[in-house]
């Protein structure tokens, strides 16, 4: 078997399609600004920083404003999630643009996750490759899980699977192990995967997620990078999180002599 380590090329999608409607405005959600910037622009630059050589952006509400704030960058292209069915389908629009990448690697995060560090997603990378993994996924651990996915393990303390909040049991739901949304996947199981994934849970949608379970089912190796910093997962559903996302972030620029 040919050893995907040969591909050394990294490939992003971001999802930014989302309307975020408790932000209290109608721009989308990751137009929204951290330290002077629009919060997708954060994550694009973390990509960037590792060399990522495609940048897909899954727009969707309010499409225009996100491809207008990207003019002239020549290293991103966009698809569009026409109907909200869930992050599974949000990758899903980008599986014509990967048709013949079936061996490249492909990180996928979330534009509403400005915090995220270069470092996490080289290792992120790194990890992927060195355990020759057809999905790799990190997690951290937080004092209040609420409102993200938790990680499940086995009796072994291996990853078993990521279930999503509405789906969780109440003993589920106090796993503190969480799923930040950062993940790095072999791109033809991938959209094979995609494929084989349903929307039968509490949301009714089709999420990204499922890979990972469908991907032990098959027997392909899973790999995890545990222990990011809490601080830097926290994403932004709200106001009151955007303030404080902004805050961390200025602190850090300042911190690294940097300017927004």
């Amino acid at each position: 078997m040919t050893s995907h380590n040969e591909h050394p090329i990294v490939d992003a999608v971001i999802l930014a399609a989302g309307k975020g409607s408790r932000m209290q405005s109608d721009l989308p959600k990751v137009m929204h600004e951290v330290a002077g910037r629009p919060m997708l622009h954060w994550v694009i630059d973390a990509c960037r920083d590792i060399g990522a050589d495609r940048i897909v952006i899954v727009v969707g509400h309010r499409a225009d404003l996100v491809q207008a704030s990207l003019e002239g960058a020549n290293d991103v292209e966009f698809v569009t999630q026409a109907e909200q069915l869930g992050t599974g389908h949000a990758v899903d629009q980008a599986r014509p643009l990967f048709e013949r990448e079936a061996g490249r690697d492909v990180l996928v995060l979330c534009g509403d996750g400005p915090l995220i560090r270069s470092e996490t997603l080289r290792t992120l990378v790194e990890t992927h490759r060195s355990t020759d993994a057809d999905a790799t996924l990190a997690t951290s651990v937080i004092d209040d899980p609420s409102g993200y996915g938790r990680i499940v393990r086995d009796a072994d303390g291996d990853f078993e699977r990521i279930v999503e909040q509405k789906d969780a049991t109440d003993a589920e739901l106090a796993i503190q192990e969480v799923n930040p949304s950062y993940y790095c996947f072999r791109a033809g199981p991938l959209f094979d995967r995609l494929a084989r994934t349903d929307n039968d849970n509490a949301n009714g949608e089709y999420y990204v997620t499922d890979v990972f379970g469908i991907a032990r089912e098959d027997g392909a190796r899973v790999s995890v990078v545990a222990a990011v910093p809490p601080e830097d997962i926290l994403s932004i559903n709200n106001v009151d999180q955007l303030t404080e996302v902004d805050r961390i972030m200025r602190s850090r620029l300042a911190a690294s002599g940097a300017s927004s």
